[in-house]
């Protein structure tokens, strides 16, 4: 039964986080397939392969120095950090390799990589809560390591890899290879340190004070980044009012369709409107196929015509033209 309830605890308040995340990409939704495959990736293979690396590091600091505060505190600022946002950060990055048409924005970038992280944090959060709550304190415990992993730092596995997301996106949308190496190896080192300092104050900083200077740290940085993502979602928005002009010039959608798609809250209302009328599948399809298109349409600004941006851009604009007299 603990244990159970500690899969409970650790795995459904993360699926609540996720379905806040996607609801953050407002504009343009990355596939839920994709989303879904890095989220396991993070729950499964991330979080049994760093277990399995921390715990033979942990266990050869020890072998080596005989204490147990040396080995902790080099799995802990060393090893972790690495190791666990080298493993999340791989799920990212194939979807930057094999998916290259879904990432699209550095929005993109900080959604997948989220998704990574809060699967690896369900994960982590489950053992700890079970390990660390239960097996010490019994019920007790299990409910404050519940509060600790998923009220108190619920978002740092998320947050650690979105700076990983964010150097891949950057990557993506750049045409000079030095610097898409260069991006990708500063959002890997950005995880890494995030993640270590974390870690670090955590192991320094014991009792209440600790724990109280280490959360107001870490929802420093997420409120932080928060105000980052609302940016980003700004600049989603101007891609569309930009770029979607030229769609009701040549027809393809209505002015009234026009303002809906650059209206996050309207796209919301003709969703539930077409709900009632049965026209809800054209209408969602509508507006993410706007979303597609003026991302398109910016990257073929940015980059030119890379992986075939202007056929994709008449492929989706042929869509939405068939799409626009089903939709609201």
């Amino acid at each position: 039964m603990p244990v159970l309830v500690s899969i409970l605890v650790g795995f459904l308040p993360i699926f609540l986080f996720a379905m806040f995340l996607y609801w953050l990409d407002r504009y343009e939704k990355e596939p839920l397939i994709l989303l879904g495959a890095v989220f396991t990736w993070g729950a499964v293979f991330a979080a049994a392969g760093a277990f399995l690396i921390n715990t033979g590091f942990g266990l050869s600091i020890f072998a080596i120095t005989g204490s147990e505060t040396a080995a902790n505190m080099a799995t802990a600022s060393l090893a972790a950090p690495i190791v666990e946002e080298i493993l999340k950060g791989i799920a990212v990055y194939a979807v930057y390799l094999a998916a290259r048409s879904e990432f699209d924005s550095i929005l993109d970038g900080i959604i997948y990589a989220g998704m990574t992280g809060l699967g690896f944090a369900a994960t982590e959060n489950a053992f700890y809560i079970f390990n660390y709550g239960y097996q010490v304190n019994g019920w007790t415990g299990l409910v404050s390591m519940t509060f600790i992993r998923v009220i108190l730092v619920g978002w740092q596995h998320p947050f650690y890899t979105a700076f990983f997301g964010i150097g891949i996106a950057l990557a993506r949308l750049n045409r000079n290879r030095l610097l898409r190496v260069i991006f990708v190896l500063l959002g890997l080192g950005a995880a890494i340190f995030a993640h270590a300092f974390h870690n670090t104050i955590t192991e320094l900083f014991s009792g209440i004070g600790g724990l109280a200077l280490g959360s107001f740290i870490d929802w420093s940085g997420w409120f932080i980044m928060l105000l980052f993502i609302i940016g980003m979602i700004y600049r989603e928005k101007r891609y569309i009012v930009n770029h979607l002009r030229e769609e009701v010039d040549l027809g393809v959608i209505t002015a009234d369709q026009y303002r809906t798609a650059c209206s996050a809250w309207r796209q919301s209302c003709a969703r539930l409107s077409a709900l009632g009328k049965n026209r809800f599948q054209a209408t969602s399809r509508m507006y993410q196929v706007c979303g597609e298109l003026a991302h398109k349409k910016q990257q073929y600004l940015t980059l030119g015509d890379e992986n075939g941006n202007l056929i994709r851009i008449h492929t989706l604009r042929s869509e939405l033209r068939e799409l626009s007299p089903q939709a609201l």
